[in-house]
């Protein structure tokens, strides 16, 4: 979840939530407002009342309207000193209408000046009080809802400004690749934190740029300083094999010494050769056709192992597996899949090679499925006795294959090896 829309989220849930209680409180209050304003008039028309049943007895015997019916009833001395006036609502069935309406009811006591107690129940039609309040229910939830949405509005817009220069940092950070200097950021903003921020992102963007150059340097350096010595004791084993005072014995020694450096040379510039492509210094790429460089490599490397005697099946489809892919880099990539295809194959086995416009299938015969979790790691040997390997053939193709938005997996598949690449955006039938 993107940092604005998270922030405006809790921003608006603690808005929301602060409106509600306000619309409560604010609603009860004007409710207790009304009331207290009915009751204020209730006691002022009690007053009168009582006034004028002081002034004029026959008061007493009389009873209001309908809109505020009153009534006297003489109550006891006992009752009348200890009498509280007491406000509630209830509610008075009009006869006219056949329904009950809502009122306002006050009761409170009096003593006339012949020493009589009178109770006076005065009672006040609460109709306008209850449409007023369901006016203002109406009125409170169009202005709530108005607030909130002008107020959610106003929000985003403001936090999409304060967070426009981490959006603008985000973008320059994607924008970065690696092996290329920084490209310039024009992020300006009045916020501390985002300018220093930025200043970070800056310095650590160029402290990566120099470690990788430095680190490129050093690995070109130290392969290009393996190679010299490596390079000069092979030679040096190679003087001293024409020497015809050596013994058999010392002759499969120096041999064995030559191989030993043959791979030395071998494994020193596979592994300079991951390195640069996890660095990325083939950044340049093409549509390469898979069939193309297939067709291309295939004689060659049938004529090295013809000794196997392999029987090779070639299968395309109508359009060619294209990919985007530096070339050098396809080239090394299939040439790897099939020369582990071909070395790991039986003698007088098969090779059946598949390309249809999505992907690339290569499988030869096999005694044993291998183990595909192990298969692609670094200096993992998967058939024993195989000295020569280096163990980093399918390593670089797995390298590359990343590197290029392609997968590559293996299957043991009706006693074959498979072996399937394909686009990243495809799915694995």
């Amino acid at each position: 979840m993107k940092l604005l829309r998270y922030t405006y989220r809790k921003l608006s849930l603690l808005l929301l939530f602060l409106i509600a209680v306000w619309g409560v409180l604010f609603y009860y209050t004007i409710i207790d407002e009304v009331v207290d304003e009915t009751d204020d008039t209730l006691e002022n028309y009690a007053n009168i009342l009582v006034n004028s049943a002081l002034h004029d007895p026959s008061v007493l015997e009389t009873n209001g309207s309908m809109m505020s019916f009153y009534s006297f009833r003489p109550i006891s001395e006992r009752e009348g000193i200890h009498y509280r006036q007491t406000f509630y609502d209830s509610t008075v069935y009009i006869e006219i209408e056949d329904e009950d309406e809502p009122v306002r009811v006050m009761r409170t006591a009096f003593r006339m000046p012949d020493g009589q107690y009178y109770e006076l129940t005065l009672m006040i039609s609460i109709l306008e009080r209850d449409d007023m309040v369901e006016a203002m229910l109406w009125y409170l939830g169009a202005l709530f809802l108005l607030f909130l949405v002008t107020t959610s509005i106003g929000i985003r817009l403001i936090l999409k400004g304060v967070f426009s220069p981490l959006q603008r940092l985000l973008n320059w950070l994607h924008s970065i690749e690696p092996g290329k200097e920084l490209p310039p950021l024009d992020n300006p903003t009045q916020i501390r934190e985002f300018r220093e921020l930025s200043q970070a992102a800056v310095d650590m963007g160029n402290r990566s740029y120099r470690a990788y150059e430095e680190q490129k340097q050093f690995i070109e350096n130290a392969s290009h300083e393996l190679q010299t010595p490596l390079a000069i004791a092979r030679g040096k084993v190679e003087l001293l094999a024409e020497s015809e005072t050596l013994t058999e014995q010392q002759m499969k020694e120096l041999d064995a010494i030559y191989t030993t450096l043959g791979r030395a040379v071998k494994l020193n510039k596979s592994l300079l050769l991951l390195s640069r492509i996890e660095n990325g210094q083939y950044a340049e790429t093409e549509d390469v056709s898979v069939d193309e460089v297939i067709d291309h490599l295939l004689p060659d490397l049938l004529d090295i192992y013809e000794h196997k005697q392999i029987r090779l099946s070639r299968q395309h489809g109508e359009h060619p597996f294209r990919i985007r892919c530096n070339h050098s880099l396809a080239q090394i990539l299939l040439s790897n899949l099939i020369k582990n295809a071909l070395l790991h194959n039986q003698d007088g086995g098969e090779l059946h090679v598949v390309t249809t416009p999505r992907s690339l299938t290569i499988k030869n015969t096999g005694d044993e499925p291998l183990d595909a979790d192990k298969l692609f790691r670094r200096f993992y040997h998967s058939v024993k006795g195989k000295k020569d390997s280096t163990g980093l053939g399918l390593a670089i193709a797995q390298t590359i294959a990343k590197a290029s938005s392609l997968r590559l997996t293996y299957e043991w598949r009706e006693g074959m090896h498979c072996f399937l690449l394909v686009k990243e955006s495809q799915k694995h039938s």
